[in-house]
C-alpha cells in the first residue's frame, strides 16, 4: 500500500464504522416479529360486568412464562391468578380474580416470537367507567436498551464473524490455493472463527436478559441462561458453538496438513475432501440462524429455511471471498501475488453468488413482505429497498473490478517475462551498489589509523558471519521492496485493488443493512398487525361495553375510488362519545383518503346535521373524542369519502343510539 493510499483507507473505514454505527443504532433492537392481532377485553373497551379472564392473540405463536402476561388494577395491584395458558391457535389466556371493583385496568405482556425475538406491550380496558390509574412505565422495555444494543452488536459481529470464515475459506479453496500459506489470509480466516466463536457465546449469555428484564446485571444469572438452553434460540446458539470446533479443525488442516502437502494427486484430494467438509459445516452454520429466525416461522417454513441457508452461503462465497481477495491484493507477500488467474476465478464464484442471492431474495421478500405497497408503508419495506439499492451499487463496483481483472489478464501474459527481464537487472545493480558500500565500510574499517579492524579481522571471524547475515538480509528486503514496486506500479493492479477496495467498503454497510433487517418486524405482520388494530372486532369489542359499529361501502367513482367506512362508536349514548373512522380497501388494507367527514341527523325531531371533522391518526384512521349526542333516538349518521380532488361520495346508515 503506497503512502497515498494508506490514509484514504483509513478515512474510508473510518467513515463505514461511523456509518454502521448510525445503521445499527437506528435499527430498534425491540422490534417484535410476533405483533398483537387481538385482545378480549380490547383496548379502550367499558366492559358492562367485570371478566373472568384475558386473552390475547397474536399473529404468530409465542413463548410465555409465569409474569408473561399481568393485570394490574387501578392502584397497580395484580390481580391474574395462575400462569397464563393457550387456549386455542394463537391465542393464550390468564384467569382474573372474582369480584373486580369499577375502574381502568392494565393488561402488561412480555413474551418471545417465533422467530426469537422480545414482544412487549401494554394496554387498558376499564369495568362499569374509567377510572384514574397509578399505573406507570406499563410496556417492559424487552429487547431494549443497553442489553438491546449490546445483543444488537453480538449479531452483526456473529454475521461478520462467518462471513469471513466460510467466505475466505472458500476463497482459498475455490480461487487461491496458494494463498493457504499467505500469513494475512491465513490470520483473516483465524480471525472470523474467533468473532463468531465470541459472539456466540456472547449472545447465549446475554440471550435471558435480552428476552426478559433488559437488565445488564442479569447477564450472568444461571437460572436465566439454563431456561435460554431450553429455547429454540438457545438450542441454536449450542449447536453453532459445536459446529465451531468442527471448523476448527477444518482450519487447522487447511491451513496446516494441506500447505505442506506437495504431491499433486495428494493434494488435490484433499481439496475435495476439504470442499465437501467445509460445505457441510458452512451449510450447518447456517441452519443455526435458519431455525430460529424470520424463516422458522410464518409462510412455507419447509421450504423457507433451505432458501435461507442457500442466502447465507452465497453471501459468504461473495463478501467473505471478497474480504479475502482485498487482503490478497494488499497484504500477500511480493514474492507470491495473488494471480490474474486466481482473480478471474474468484470473479466466477462471485457472479454465481450474486444469482442465488437474487433468486432467493425474491422469495424471501415476497414471504416478508406480501404486498408492493409494504415497500413503502413499513420499516423492514424501507430498509429491504435500501439493501436492494446497496447489492445494485456493489454489482456496480463488481462490474469494474471484472473489467481491471480482464485487462490484469490480458496484460499477464506479455507483461511477466519483461518484469522477470528486469527485476534480476535492478537486484543486482541494487545488490552491488549495497555490496559495494558495505565493502567499502569494512575496508574503512579494517584500514584505519586505529588498526582495531585488524585484530577485528584476525580474531573477529563471528563478526564477519553476522555483517554477511545481515547483508543478506538487507539484499532481500531490497530485492521484496523491489518487486513490490514494480507489481503495484501495473496499473490495472492498481485500479483492482483500489475497485475491490471501495466493494469492501459498500458490503460493510451492505451487512449493517442486513443486521438490522434480521431485527425489524416483517412487513406483512406489521400490515397484518396494524389492520387488526384498526379493526374492532380485532380487539374484541365486548356487546355489554355498547359500542356501536357500522360498515358502509362507498364508491366515489373515480381511479381507485372503492372501499368501505367503518365508524366505531363508543359508548353509543347520550352525551359524549369517542368516535373511530377506518377507511379500507375492498382488499381490505387501510386506504389513506384525502379527506373523511362525519355528520349526525336525527330527522324525528329535526336535530343536525351535527357536523364532526375526525382527525388523522394513521394511515386509514381517523379519530374524534367528545362526539356529543343531546337525545336518544334514531339516528342518521352520514360519512362523505373524498378519494381525489374532484371525487367524492356520501353514504349512511341508521342506528339506534341511547
Amino acid at each position: 500500500m503506497n503512502r497515498t493510499t494508506a490514509p484514504r483507507l483509513r478515512t474510508l473505514l473510518l467513515l463505514l464504522l461511523a456509518v454502521t454505527g448510525a445503521l445499527l443504532a437506528g435499527a430498534s433492537p425491540a422490534s417484535a416479529h410476533a405483533a398483537l392481532t387481538g385482545s378480549d377485553p380490547g383496548q379502550g373497551v367499558v366492559a358492562g360486568t367485570a371478566p373472568t379472564q384475558v386473552s390475547l392473540t397474536f399473529s404468530e405463536k409465542v413463548a410465555m412464562g409465569d409474569d408473561s402476561v399481568r393485570v394490574l388494577d387501578p392502584q397497580g395491584k395484580p390481580v391474574q391468578t395462575g400462569s397464563p395458558a393457550n387456549v386455542s391457535g394463537t391465542t393464550y389466556a390468564v384467569k382474573l380474580k372474582s369480584g373486580l371493583a369499577k375502574g381502568t385496568y392494565t393488561v402488561t405482556y412480555q413474551v418471545v416470537s417465533a422467530d426469537s425475538h422480545p414482544v412487549a406491550g401494554a394496554y387498558t380496558f376499564s369495568v362499569g367507567a374509567p377510572s384514574r390509574t397509578v399505573v406507570t412505565g406499563t410496556a417492559p422495555a424487552a429487547g431494549g436498551g443497553a442489553v438491546g444494543g449490546l445483543y444488537a452488536f453480538g449479531r452483526y459481529v456473529s454475521y461478520a464473524g462467518f462471513i469471513v470464515l466460510a467466505g475466505g475459506a472458500a476463497f482459498v479453496l475455490a480461487c487461491w490455493q496458494r494463498g493457504a500459506g499467505v500469513r494475512a489470509v491465513q490470520r483473516l480466516v483465524v480471525g472470523g472463527w474467533i468473532a463468531l466463536t465470541a459472539a456466540t457465546l456472547w449472545l447465549l449469555l446475554l440471550r435471558g436478559s435480552y428476552t426478559t428484564t433488559g437488565k445488564f446485571a442479569d447477564v450472568f444469572d444461571l437460572d436465566l441462561l439454563g431456561q435460554v438452553l431450553q429455547t429454540k434460540t438457545g438450542a441454536a446458539l449450542v449447536s453453532r458453538l459445536l459446529l465451531l470446533a468442527a471448523a476448527a479443525l477444518f482450519v487447522a488442516v487447511l491451513f496446516g496438513t494441506y500447505t505442506r502437502r506437495e504431491d499433486a494427486t495428494e493434494k488435490r484430494d484433499l481439496t475435495f475432501g476439504l470442499a465437501v467438509g467445509g460445505v457441510v459445516v458452512a451449510a450447518g452454520l447456517a441452519t443455526s440462524w435458519a431455525m430460529a429466525e424470520h424463516a422458522s416461522t410464518g409462510l412455507q417454513p419447509g421450504l423457507a429455511m433451505p432458501v435461507d441457508v442457500v442466502h447465507l452461503l452465497a453471501v459468504a462465497a461473495w463478501l467473505g471471498g471478497l474480504t479475502a481477495l482485498l487482503t490478497a491484493l494488499y497484504r500477500a507477500p511480493a514474492e507470491h501475488p495473488v494471480e490474474a488467474a486466481a482473480v478471474r476465478r474468484f470473479s466466477r464464484l462471485a457472479f454465481g453468488s450474486v444469482l442465488a442471492l437474487v433468486a432467493t431474495g425474491v422469495y424471501q421478500s415476497w414471504r416478508q413482505l406480501g404486498s408492493w405497497s409494504a415497500f413503502t408503508e413499513t420499516r423492514y419495506g424501507q430498509l429491504l429497498l435500501a439493501k436492494i439499492a446497496l447489492v445494485a451499487v456493489l454489482v456496480g463496483i463488481a462490474g469494474l473490478s471484472r473489467r481491471w481483472t480482464g485487462r490484469l489478464t490480458d496484460r499477464s501474459a506479455d507483461a511477466e517475462p519483461a518484469r522477470t527481464d528486469r527485476v534480476p537487472a535492478a537486484t543486482t545493480t541494487g545488490g552491488g551498489a549495497e555490496e559495494n558500500a558495505g565493502g567499502g565500510g569494512m575496508e574503512g574499517k579494517a584500514g584505519g589509523p586505529t588498526g582495531g579492524g585488524g585484530a577485528e579481522g584476525t580474531a573477529g571471524e563471528p563478526g564477519d558471519a553476522r555483517r554477511a547475515a545481515q547483508l543478506a538480509r538487507q539484499r532481500a528486503a531490497v530485492d521484496t521492496a523491489r518487486q513490490k514496486r514494480l507489481r503495484d506500479a501495473d496499473e490495472n493492479r492498481f485500479g483492482l485493488r483500489r475497485s475491490v477496495l471501495a466493494e469492501a467498503g459498500v458490503a460493510l454497510v451492505l451487512l449493517a443493512v442486513t443486521t438490522a433487517l434480521t431485527q425489524t418486524e416483517p412487513g406483512r405482520t406489521e400490515q397484518e398487525a396494524k389492520a387488526a388494530a384498526s379493526s374492532p372486532a380485532g380487539s374484541g369489542t365486548s356487546a355489554a361495553s355498547g359500542a356501536l359499529t357500522l360498515d358502509m361501502p362507498f364508491d366515489t367513482g373515480g381511479t381507485d375510488g372503492k372501499g368501505v367506512v367503518r365508524v366505531d362508536l363508543d359508548p353509543a349514548r347520550v352525551g359524549g362519545n369517542t368516535m373511530h373512522v377506518y377507511v379500507r380497501r375492498p382488499n381490505g388494507r387501510a386506504f389513506d383518503v384525502p379527506e373523511v367527514k362525519i355528520s349526525f341527523t336525527l330527522e324525528a325531531q329535526k336535530i343536525g346535521p351535527l357536523p364532526v371533522n375526525p382527525d388523522h391518526i394513521t394511515t386509514g384512521h381517523w379519530s374524534a373524542s367528545g362526539v356529543q349526542l343531546p337525545v336518544a333516538g334514531d339516528w342518521k349518521i352520514a360519512v362523505t369519502v373524498r378519494t381525489s380532488d374532484i371525487d367524492q361520495a356520501t353514504v349512511s346508515k341508521n342506528a339506534q343510539i341511547g
